[in-house]
């Protein structure tokens, strides 16, 4: 039995296997590898030399990068223990605001001296706790201002012996963590060049 296709032929061998026979025909490997085809492969392997060295490159990359992620993750670290209080102590900051001026009013009145002594106490209490976790006031009055710590609310004319451009009177204190600002000074600024 014989099938015919105009550009391949096959037949049926008598152990009933099909012979292909034209275009479709499978190649046999070793007929048609010749000696040049084989020396330009092998002219074409890449040189290992060169291929190692760009491995231990993309290594040596790996591993720097690798300990800027590990320096990354202790400066970020290290950072957050040492900022990680700020949040309380912006909602503390108005207590003593708010204590500081309490002992302002009850000693130009006869006050009780328990209460105001009381109060004194509490607010030394609250700001040694603050210094301990590194918050301090920014000490503004007197001094001449600075943009980065205080804010200047107003501004009025030189007074007599005054420098120009000095704080002459702090109307709400700031506070720093370290050397974070947690809220600038806001102040009354002398006018004047200074």
């Amino acid at each position: 039995m014989s099938r015919s296709h105009p550009e391949n032929t096959s037949t049926l061998t008598s152990n009933d296997h099909w012979i292909l026979e034209g275009p479709f025909r499978p190649n046999d490997v070793a007929e048609e590898t010749s000696e040049d085809e084989t020396t330009t492969y092998v002219e074409q392997e890449p040189d290992f030399e060169t291929k190692v060295s760009e491995l231990e490159k993309e290594i040596q990359y790996a591993k720097a990068e690798t300990a800027n992620a590990v320096q990354r993750a202790a400066r970020d670290r290290s950072e957050a223990l040492k900022y990680g209080g700020a949040s309380l102590a912006r909602r503390i900051i108005p207590a003593i605001d708010h204590l500081s001026k309490a002992i302002d009013v009850s000693e130009g009145q006869q006050g009780a001296e328990t209460v105001i002594e009381g109060v004194r106490l509490t607010l030394g209490g609250i700001r040694s706790s603050l210094e301990a976790e590194g918050i301090s006031q920014i000490d503004a009055l007197g001094e001449k201002f600075d943009p980065t710590c205080m804010e200047a609310i107003a501004t009025v004319p030189c007074p007599d012996g005054g420098e120009p451009g000095s704080v002459i009177e702090v109307i709400e204190t700031g506070y720093r963590m370290h050397d974070r600002i947690l809220r600038a000074s806001r102040v009354i600024v002398a006018e004047g060049d200074s």
